[in-house]
């Protein structure tokens, strides 16, 4: 037996099966002592080697420069702070969007908590109606939609993505397929995933904010995206705390820009934000990717977005230090090695004086509250009578009454919550009622009653009016705008107003300009009338939660006193937007006093302000400058913003805000708002006027008020002023006598007159002294127009002349100097952080007007002449000269107010330019521009000057 066991065991070592075996276990013991040197001797060492590949830089940072007014004053200047960061470390997994989504909504629950605001660049918020808007227009929103889509360029987006709505976007974006925010949803026994569906239309814009943020960042996922800057000490030991559940959130050191507390220099200012894509692309430029780190910008920077941060960002920006770090597979950093310390930004010095600028903007809001005390009356409404001017328009009270509404002083969402105030109970039941009333008559007139637009009465045509507004706007797109052919003929009877809105809006069913995707519809309607009929259905339920409808409602109940006066008073003290006593509440109840004069007072006190009101007039402007060098001590305009509120992290809802305020506080009236320079422009006919010899300085010109050499334009003086040499017509602002300098001027020598002929001398002299270009100014400027139209006209500065008050500003500028035109500037110098002045920054002179003394003499007296017969100068401590203009814009407003001046009359030291847009009279311009002199000379202490109170008009204008 053991011989047998010993043979089968000889032929089991010699078969060849033995020695496969052998060979396969000695491989595999090769094998496991491989395995065992990596993994447990050697397996550190190869870990770090593997870290080591995958080496990044990253940027530090810099401080941004200071801004110093002219007296070294700060105005801007950055502030340690912290941030709170968010990046995506993230394994890949089906569960990777729902995790970080519920990370970042429980990260955003802990930073509202203590009273801190999340980061918001999102360009979709949600307006009062809690529906989803675009914050962004033109080329600015098809960028947003480009990056959204995913598209390298706006050429690339698809129709459907070019002309998308906010809620498509966001359905999008929200959608499974991008960042999944949402649940799915068994749907006629399927599972679909809902875009949306679990949160609040609050909490998903949010969450999408934060997500659409840190996409830019998928290729750098070491670079962490920031949530909320400027927290609070309570948010940061929050975060610090749940740090372990949250992941991939931390708290960094960061700075943010804080500004100075003056609404007034916002304008000049602007303020920072995190950079755009487009912005990005734009300051990238020209630079490569091998170029220094430090030199290039990236997607998480802060830059400027607005006034001279933004032109001057390349300076204030500084230089970006960087340190080399090591990151793992998931973008985690694991080490960090050598650093270079970040360069600060340079310190910009300014030519303005904040203090003077800060003045002004209150003698602007104390003039606009005096000429609306002045011209409000406790009327219903107003209708002109016949030969009425634009300076007899009234402010009926009514209009005070439904501006608080119609510019939301008034919260009318307030209302609509459980704890709305007695008056805001009352009030909003007595809305709903008129509104279903409204809503039932208007699904009448749409389905069955079909009235022709213009037999309709004024309030129907209203609402009428709007629905078209409401179905063509961006954010719904129900009425294609771009598919409307103007030259159909529904279309034109439409605008002729001789047809129904039912039949524009059938006719634009038959003809594809409703798109009917976006209309909510039970089942497939197959008819064009249960289209239209589903349109209705859609108008009626978007008109019964629509503010801005609301208002059109609101207007008419005030009208028929469905809404009194003295229950709008109550609205005020309800929301907390006045303050008074118990006896003055009680006194309004009883009708101790009347809600007329109790309005007028808070407008009087400025408890109401102008700009709250947004009635006519509601803005100013008023630009000073250094007469002998160009630089700009003051540009303001009324009304502005706080830039601390949109800098770093911009309030949504107070942006939003901004936005819809109808006195446009985010528009520069100085820079931006064009108007006719009305008799203004005399100055630059007289010039033109003696250069091309058609008049001299000793020729006198008789007036007789009617001038017929052309289509009988009169003189503001009707029976006329008789004769007047040039400083004569100069001081009385005569326009019989600058018609026919006009006239000459358009005649040639053989005595015909040619219009074109005169327009090209006048532009040739406008020219000369600036106004045919932007001024220089280091701010956003509209490009000015000098009249092509009726060279008559134009030389009283009518015509089709429009100019910006700051180009008004540089005109007077070169007058005061006698000829030398300089491109203003409000920059002084640029120092390092050390004080080292790196530039200066002097006005460059534009060109000089060479012509005789007596010219500039003889223009000079006229305008010496118009400041002694305003009654507004009369003795004054300091001589000056100055020209009225009025112009009129439209003839249902009152016309706009304007002055350019300068001062000492001898020795010029400041120039002046103020308007008063709808201001009715000069004068008002006039009060404005004597007070800024009073200011600037101080010839009256300050509290005589800025009263806090409205300052009733207190002059008059003989004629313009």
């Amino acid at each position: 037996m053991f011989r047998e066991l010993k043979d089968r065991l000889l032929e089991l070592i010699f078969s060849r099966m033995f020695v496969l075996l052998a060979v396969i276990v000695i491989l595999f013991g090769v094998l496991i002592n491989r395995i065992f040197q990596l993994q447990i001797i050697n397996g550190e060492s190869y870990q770090n080697n593997f870290i080591l590949k995958i080496q990044r830089e990253k940027t530090i940072p810099s401080t941004r420069g200071k801004i110093f007014d002219c007296n070294g004053k700060v105005l801007a200047y950055d502030e340690l702070a912290y941030s709170v960061t968010i990046a995506d470390n993230y394994e890949s997994s089906s569960t990777k969007n729902a995790d970080m989504n519920d990370t970042i909504s429980r990260l955003i629950r802990l930073i509202e908590k203590n009273g801190d605001k999340l980061v918001n660049d999102f360009n979709i918020i949600l307006d009062k109606d809690g529906n989803f808007v675009f914050n962004v227009e033109d080329r600015a929103l098809l960028r947003f939609l480009a990056d959204a889509y995913g598209r390298t360029k706006i050429e690339d987006l698809k129709f459907a993505e070019k002309n998308a709505t906010p809620q498509e976007v966001v359905e999008y974006l929200a959608g499974e397929k991008r960042f999944a925010i949402g649940q799915k949803k068994e749907v006629d026994g399927k599972e679909i995933f809902i875009a949306g569906e679990g949160y609040t239309k609050e909490e998903l814009i949010k969450i999408l904010t934060i997500r659409y943020a840190m996409s830019f960042n998928s290729f750098q996922k070491y670079i962490p995206t920031v949530v909320a800057t400027g927290v609070s000490e309570e948010t940061v030991a929050v975060v610090m705390e749940n740090k372990e559940e949250l992941q991939g959130v931390d708290i960094a050191e960061d700075t943010i820009r804080k500004y100075i507390d003056d609404v007034s220099m916002s304008p000049i200012l602007g303020y920072t934000g995190k950079i755009s894509q487009e912005e990005l692309e734009a300051l990238n430029m020209g630079k490569s990717a091998d170029d220094d780190i430090s030199e290039r910008y990236e997607i998480n920077d802060m830059i400027g977005k607005a006034g001279i941060e933004q032109v001057m960002e390349e300076k204030l920006q500084g230089k970006k230090g960087s340190k080399l770090i090591y990151v793992d597979n998931l973008g985690r950093i694991t080490e960090t090695a050598k650093a270079v310390e970040p360069v600060a930004g340079n310190d910009l010095h300014l030519t303005i004086d904040s203090d003077l600028q800060s003045a002004i903007y209150h003698i602007i809001e104390q003039k606009l509250a005096g000429i609306l005390v002045d011209k409000i009356r406790n009327v219903k409404e107003y209708h002109a009578s016949a030969g009425a001017s634009a300076d007899d328009i009234i402010i009926p009270i009514d209009d005070v009454y439904f501006a608080l509404f119609n510019n939301n002083v008034i919260d009318f969402q307030r209302m609509t919550e459980p704890n709305a105030g007695l008056n805001e109970k009352e009030v909003y039941q007595a809305y709903l009622s008129q509104n279903a009333q409204v809503l039932e008559a208007l699904k009448e007139e749409l389905l069955n009653t079909k009235t022709p637009y213009t037999a309709l009465t004024t309030e129907m045509q209203v609402y009428e009016s709007y629905i078209v507004s409401m179905l063509s706007s961006k954010n719904l797109g129900i009425l294609m705008s771009d598919e409307i052919d103007t030259k159909d003929e529904t279309y034109l009877a439409w605008k002729a107003e001789t047809i129904s809105l039912n039949e524009y809006l059938n006719h634009g069913i038959a003809r594809n300009w409703i798109d009917i995707t976006r209309l909510t519809m039970d089942g497939q309607y197959s008819s064009s009338e249960e289209v239209y009929q589903a349109l209705v259905d859609n108008i009626i339920e978007m008109l019964s939660s629509n503010t801005g409808f609301a208002k059109k409602v609101l207007k008419y109940m005030i009208r028929d006193e469905k809404i009194l006066g003295r229950q709008v008073c109550m609205l005020l003290f309800e929301q907390g937007i006045i303050k008074g006593s118990q006896d003055e509440k009680e006194a309004l109840e009883n009708g101790g006093i009347s809600a007329y004069s109790f309005l007028l007072d808070k407008i009087k006190k400025l408890e109401i302000t102008p700009a709250q009101l947004a009635l006519d007039p509601c803005t100013g402007s008023c630009v000073v400058t250094k007469a002998q060098t160009g630089e700009v001590l003051a540009c303001v305009t009324y009304p502005s913003y706080d830039n601390n509120r949109l800098a770093n992290t911009i309030d949504a809802e107070y942006y939003n805000s901004l936005t819809t305020d109808l006195s446009n506080p985010l528009y520069s009236y100085a820079t931006q708002q064009r108007t006719a320079p009305g008799s203004t422009f005399k100055l630059v006919s007289a010039v033109a006027g003696l250069q091309e010899g058609v008049t001299t300085l000793s020729e006198k010109i008789d007036c007789v008020g009617l001038y017929n050499r052309v289509d009988n334009p009169r003189c503001w003086k009707r029976t006329g002023h008789g004769l007047l040499d040039i400083v004569g017509g100069i001081t009385n602002s005569c326009n019989f006598f600058f018609y026919e300098i006009g006239y000459r001027l358009g005649t040639d020598v053989a005595g015909r007159y040619d219009s074109e002929l005169g327009l090209g001398k006048l532009a040739q002299y406008a020219e000369m002294f600036g106004l045919s270009e932007p001024s220089g100014i280091e701010l956003s400027e509209s490009e000015p127009r000098i009249s092509s139209e009726d060279a008559v006209r134009s030389a009283i500065g009518h015509g089709t002349n429009n100019f910006t008050t700051v180009g008004l500003a540089r005109y007077v500028t070169t007058i005061a100097n006698s000829g030398t035109c300089f491109k203003l500037s409000l920059l002084d110098n640029l120092t390092d952080a050390s004080g080292n002045v790196l530039e200066e920054y002097t006005p460059e002179v534009r060109n000089k007007i060479e012509i005789p003394d007596s010219t500039w003499e003889a223009v000079h007296l006229g305008m010496r002449g118009v400041v002694e017969n305003a009654s507004a100068f009369r003795n004054f401590p300091i001589t000056a000269a100055g020209k009225t203009g009025t112009a009129q814009q439209i003839a249902s407003r009152p016309n706009h107010a304007v002055f350019v001046g300068f001062a000492p009359f001898e020795t010029p030291e400041i120039s002046i330019a103020t308007r008063i847009a709808y201001g009715y009279t000069s004068a008002n311009a006039v009060e404005v521009s004597r007070d800024v002199m009073k200011y600037y000379f101080k010839l009256e202490d300050i509290e005589e000057i800025i009263t806090g109170e409205a300052k009733r008009p207190d002059s008059t204008i003989a004629g313009d």
